[in-house]
This record gives C-alpha cells, structure tokens and sequence, in this order.
C-alpha cells in the first residue's frame, strides 16, 4: 500500500511545485506525509461538506485543485469554513493535497489542456509560455488551438455550453463570422486576454470577468465567462484519470459534492 508522499511525489513529476504562481499554495496543506492511503477523494474544493463525504467513503487522503489556506493561519478556533475543514481534517487523520496553478501551468495532462480537449480543440499550444521554467514553451499559462471545422458564434457558444455542462455564458458582442481559434484558461483568466488578442483568437474562454473588463474585448475579440467552477469542473476527472494510471491498489473517487458557491435561477 503506498503511502501519502508515494502519491504527492508522483503528481509533483507531473505538476512540480515549482510552476506553480508565487501567491499559490499548492502542495501537502495537513497531514502526515508518512501515512499509508487506504484511498483518495477528488475534488475542486476541499470543504467541510468533502471532508466529511471522505470520512463517510474510508478515505484519508483529498485532492483538491483549490488550496483551502492561501495565507497563514493565527488561531484554529472554527470560526470560518476554512478553519472548520482544517480542524476536521486533522481529527479524522486526513490529508490534503492541493494541485492548483502549478497543474494550470502544464502542457500535457493540465488543466488548460483537458477544456481543449473537452471542446475538441487540435493543434494545441501553451497561449502564454514561461520561458524561465521551460525553453520548449510546455509551460505556462492558458492555452490556444483550432476547431477542426470552423463555425459560427453562436453555434460554438451552444457547443460550448453543451461540451462544458453548463447553464450560462456571459459573453461579449458578437465579432467576426466565424470561430476557428480558441484561447482557453480554467479559473481567472482575464490577465491572458492581451495575449489571446495578439495571438489573433476569435474567442477567449475563462471566467470571473468584472463588468469593465469586458469593455477591454474591444471588438477584437468575443470573451466568454463561464464561471469559475465551471470551467475547472473537468479538472476532477482529470485527477482522477492520472491517479487511476499509476496506483491500481487503492480507490480514487471523484467527489458528489458540488462546492461551487455559486447558485443560478
């Protein structure tokens, strides 16, 4: 049976920790290293609600995309939800792993690249490269690729929607007759748009769009939000699939809990 740091050393071989962003804080965030897993559960968001849904299937080890502390901790007194899941987590002997931007930053088996191919995408590349960390432009931020056939706005939007399982887009004006290139970035994407313009993309695909940052389309471009969790949500089968591929000797299951904050009408 291997134990928690058997499966953090084989994610880091694919995700290192040092691709991850500076404000980031992804890695082992409670528990014992040392720890022999008798089996995982995947998630976005490592909430009170998952901890318990872990403790309820017999599993001592939680994955999440999201780290549940971004910034240091004073007091562990159960006054927020983060602190709630951290007390918890300890009780029952729970680790938490987090696998956050520096999974975003990969080519191969990241985050960006399973909405490519969720979408269909081909021709696939990294939209913005950090040439510090790789001189083959396999890493870094977003991504851009091609339609095998091109179509229109609106068709792709209802594509859209149909291939991510989701309920709304917010999108800016309509530009151009046709979607062919496609720019991608899961979670908060908005710093990419510059680059998804100069890199002449009919439509960037993120989320957390403020008002007044989809002025910045400025005719150049259609950006179209479709919420922050749902544009990780496929991030958990991703998880799950890499963990499959490696160890057959324990579970890997992928959370029932919807943690998305976020509630439509």
């Amino acid at each position: 049976m291997p134990q928690v740091k058997d499966v953090i050393n084989y994610l880091e071989t694919i995700a290192p920790l040092a691709y991850q962003e500076t404000y980031d804080n992804a890695g082992l965030i409670v528990g014992n290293r040392e720890a022999m897993v008798s089996s995982v559960l995947l998630c976005l968001d490592s909430t009170e609600a998952v901890i318990d849904e872990a403790i309820d299937r017999g599993c001592n080890l939680v994955i999440a995309h999201h780290p549940i502390v971004f910034s240091g901790l004073k007091q562990l007194t159960g006054k927020n939800y983060i602190e709630k899941t951290i007390i918890k987590a300890i009780k029952n002997d729970i680790a938490i792993y987090a696998i956050h931007t520096n999974l975003d930053n990969v080519y191969q088996d990241g985050v960006n690249k399973r909405i490519c191919d969720q979408i269909g995408l081909e021709r696939t590349q990294i939209l913005y490269a950090n040439t510090k960390l790789s001189a083959d432009g396999d890493i870094g931020a977003g991504m851009i690729g091609y339609l095998a056939d091109p179509i229109t706005p609106m068709d792709f939007l209802i594509f859209l929607k149909q291939q991510m399982s989701i309920h709304t887009i917010k999108y800016t004006k309509i530009v151009g007759d046709k979607i062919a290139k496609v720019a991608v970035c899961g979670g908060s994407g908005s710093f990419l748009l510059d680059e998804a313009i100069a890199q002449e993309a009919d439509i960037f695909i993120s989320s957390d769009y403020k008002y007044h940052q989809f002025f910045d389309a400025n005719d150049q471009i259609i950006i179209a939000d479709i919420g922050h969790y749902e544009s990780e949500f496929y991030t958990i089968d991703l998880l799950q699939g890499l963990i499959r591929k490696k160890f057959s000797n324990f579970a890997a299951h992928c959370t029932k809990i919807s943690t998305n904050p976020v509630n439509y009408l």
